[in-house]
């Protein structure tokens, strides 16, 4: 990024702990793009046999690809904002991708069949992939070295929330309205976030002085894309072995190690790896991929068990999982205020602490009969530790960079979580299946309602495994089912504890922070 993208000296913050007024406001912006982007990936998904009616389709899998369409729009242009923000400048890039958000959204609601709600999620995708790299970009330039983490700590409440949030929200505006509002909520939220950072952010004077990396672009973005469609179909096959599962993921992957081999070709390359020469940033990076991989793919499992052991409603498992959101709401602001006066690798253990207590706790109150209260008190204690985690992570793999690194720092660790997620959602969902593939009271259960809902007979095997069973049917059902969150949980909290090993090597003393170096001033030493 060249010297003219970096924000006006207006923009640029004494070196105080004080959270002025200003970047309060400048926060506010961010966190307003971040709700809508974050809320949207999850939102949709309550909403899918809706779809599946209003459209008359007969497939589910079908109709998923609304929100297949939306992930990998997201994948495949994260890649580019680095670039991009270099090349526009991140205040007008920032509003290019809230208008396209908007639009989507938009057009989403008008959508008069699959084919094109799926068009134009993509277009949502590819504004709404922008906008978090922009948005820790913007943050991390106007909080400075000695208050990243409080800032970063707002950024977070979005990123919590959001896979909580969506389902409640979504099921309740399908509850009172129509599916449309589940898109039409985003044009109000748009013109106010369109408007909001026309007026806060502060004007930048950005100029092309980096060549675009062609091949870099024609290596990543489609080898993410790629890689994460065979991931994200993992689920559905039910196998790996599925040749829409492997080859779509090896040309994907294949497509991504040539880009690692190419991008240390060019001086700008269109993700630059050299970034992993940071210390803080490369440690920052394998901690966050191991962690949000196993702990949003238990967490995104935990409405699910609501519902299928618990036979709770879509809107009512979608608040019962509230108290994470509570919990990490608590511990958050805390944890960005002691980023910002001890070393990271101080803080984060003890939320790894809180996380590992509550999953544990989890795994182990999945039996039908365990009170609701227990459950929901250990995700309230996941949330505890999860507040003082996330963004920490965050901090720490931003702090020592460069103002001009930051864009493709922020871009390259969002690449990161994405990947992260969508095959760490693809390993608890198989492991969740298989394992109550494996009961044959839960397979029954399943094959017979999937019969009934297609006003079909069941299979014989399925009516005679229910007739064997008798009275003990359903209790053998929630029984087997529950048993197979109990095992995909002891997963997740494996990944969890496997993750401590990096953490181990996160920073536990002060350190020189090179953020302001393009600004001529001297680094400044953080915690």
């Amino acid at each position: 990024m060249s010297d003219q993208t970096t924000v006006d000296a207006s923009t640029s913050v004494p070196d105080d702990d004080r959270i002025t007024p200003e970047i309060l406001k400048v926060a506010g912006v961010v966190v307003l793009g971040a709700i809508m982007s974050i809320l949207d990936i999850t939102v949709v998904n309550v909403a899918l046999p809706t779809f599946q009616k209003a459209f008359d389709v007969t497939e589910l899998s079908t109709v998923a690809w609304s929100v297949t369409g939306y992930t990998l729009a997201l994948a495949a242009v994260i890649p580019l904002t680095g670039w991009a923000a270099d090349r526009f400048g991140t205040k007008r890039l920032y509003m290019t991708a809230i208008a396209l958000f908007t639009i989507g959204s938009v057009l989403c609601a008008s959508a008069w069949s699959i084919e094109s709600l799926v068009a134009f999620r993509v277009l949502q995708g590819l504004g709404g992939g922008m906008l978090m790299p922009l948005g820790m970009t913007i943050m991390t330039r106007a909080a400075g070295p000695h208050r990243m983490g409080r800032l970063m700590a707002i950024l977070g409440i979005p990123m919590l929330l959001g896979p909580i949030m969506g389902p409640i929200l979504g099921g309740w505006l399908i509850e009172i309205a129509s599916w449309h509002w589940i898109f039409l909520i985003n044009l109000p939220l748009g013109i106010a976030a369109f408007v909001y950072a026309l007026v806060i952010l502060p004007k930048d004077h950005a100029e092309p002085s980096e060549s675009f990396d062609v091949v870099g672009m024609l290596l990543m973005s489609p080898g993410l894309a790629l890689f994460l469609f065979g991931v994200s179909s993992i689920p559905e096959t039910g196998t790996v072995e599925s040749t829409r599962v492997l080859l779509p993921s090896i040309v994907g992957a294949l497509l991504i190690v040539g880009f690692v081999f190419w991008a240390f070709k060019p001086q700008h390359p269109l993700l630059d790896l050299r970034l992993f020469k940071d210390r803080n940033l490369a440690v920052a990076t394998i901690t966050m991929f191991l962690f949000v991989g196993a702990f949003f793919g238990a967490l995104l499992l935990v409405p699910t068990y609501f519902q299928q052991v618990r036979g709770e409603s879509v809107l009512k498992a979608g608040l019962l999982v509230a108290p994470q959101g509570i919990g990490a709401m608590l511990t958050m602001p805390i944890a960005g205020t002691l980023v910002d006066r001890m070393p990271v690798g101080r803080i984060v253990p003890f939320g790894f602490v809180g996380i590992i207590v509550g999953v544990t706790g989890l795994a182990f109150s999945t039996d039908p009969s365990t009170p609701v209260w227990h459950i929901m008190a250990w995700l309230f204690i996941m949330g505890l530790g999860m507040g003082g985690t996330m963004m920490p992570i965050f901090t720490s793999a931003l702090k020592t960079l460069k103002a001009h690194d930051v864009a493709r720092g922020s871009t390259l660790i969002n690449v990161v979580q994405q990947v992260a997620s969508s095959i760490g959602v693809a390993i608890m969902t198989v492991l969740l299946t298989n394992g109550i593939k494996n009961s044959a009271a839960a397979s029954a259960a399943q094959e017979i309602g999937t019969a009934q809902a297609a006003g079909q007979q069941p299979p014989a095997d399925a009516a005679e495994t229910a007739q064997r069973l008798g009275d003990s049917f359903l209790p053998t059902v929630l029984q087997d089912t529950a048993d197979a969150f109990h095992h995909t949980y002891l997963v997740a909290l494996a990944l969890i504890v496997i993750a401590l090993v990096p953490v181990a090597f996160m920073p536990r003393k002060r350190e020189a922070s090179h953020l302001l170096d393009d600004e001529g001033r001297p680094p400044v030493v953080v915690h």
